[in-house]
């Protein structure tokens, strides 16, 4: 165990594009880095769905998850368990924060682990933004009736006059740099709907409210609200109390999604390829 910690490389690689173009190679050697999928509180839940998602599609890597809990323990455990089983040295992790965006305590949380660690671990940008999670985001729309959709591509097919909806908010958690994070991804999105969609933090600013008067004051009537959330981020009913506070209607949460669990692993596969 080193003396110094190691602090941990975040990585910027370009993710690889296509959605059936396979984001991590069908072989891996033993040594491969771990993918060690890291989640606010506790390794239940939408986190352990995901992590079985990964697993199913790729056989090939060594998929642990760890809870941060509050203290990130359980995280820095899974870092040093990793390490001794690959050689001195090498990388014995690739942390997958399970995040639509940054978020400053689980930021935190996994910096203090891989720190306490004190063994070679990359750590991953979130999972968003990507045009996966904007097609998640329209899925789970469309499945609420908030957004018409055809069976094969997910673009919209309705008439401008026939739609579910007059505007979406994107609602995010994370403070305001998750909410600035998420531009890009409410961009794509917007394109699939063809609608306007506004940003909106459900734990800082911009709020809801304030999307939901910018949306009025351009005539939309009926908006629909996005959480841009895959779940143990969020306090139960956080969205879904906003949404009605300004009498919209709330698609459900984004959880263990393939398209999730799908970006995760590309996440872990960029970081090889740029390797």
């Amino acid at each position: 165990m080193s003396e110094s910690p190691i602090l941990p490389v975040r990585g910027r690689p370009v993710r690889p594009s296509g959605r059936h173009r396979r984001p991590v190679p069908s072989q891996l050697p033993p040594e491969a880095p771990a993918l060690v999928l890291a989640a606010l509180g506790d390794a239940t839940g939408t986190a352990a769905e995901l992590a079985a998602l990964i697993r199913v599609d790729n056989p090939q890597i060594q998929v642990r998850l760890a809870g941060l809990g509050e203290d990130a323990k359980e995280l820095t455990s899974e870092l040093e368990s990793a390490a001794r089983e690959r050689p001195e040295n090498a990388t014995a992790a690739i942390v997958v924060p399970l995040l639509t965006g940054p978020h400053p305590v689980a930021d935190r949380l996994i910096s203090m682990a891989v720190a306490a660690s004190g063994v070679p671990v990359t750590v991953t940008d979130p999972l968003g933004p990507h045009p996966l999670l904007a097609e998640a985001l329209h899925i789970r729309l469309s499945e609420k009736s908030l957004a018409r959709a055809d069976r094969m591509r997910l673009l919209n097919i309705s008439n401008p006059v026939d739609t579910p909806v007059d505007g979406v908010i994107l609602a995010t958690v994370g403070g305001e740099s998750a909410a600035a994070e998420a531009q890009p991804t409410a961009v794509l999105l917007a394109s699939r709907l063809t609608l306007p969609v506004l940003v909106a933090s459900l734990d800082s600013a911009p709020t809801v409210a304030d999307a939901a008067g910018r949306l009025r004051g351009i005539g939309a009537q009926r908006i629909a609200l996005s959480p841009c959330v895959l779940g143990p981020e969020a306090a139960p009913g956080l969205a879904s109390a906003a949404a009605e506070e300004i009498g919209a209607e709330c698609a459900d949460l984004l959880g263990p999604h393939d398209l999730i669990a799908d970006l995760a692993a590309r996440a872990y596969g960029s970081i090889l390829s740029a390797d």
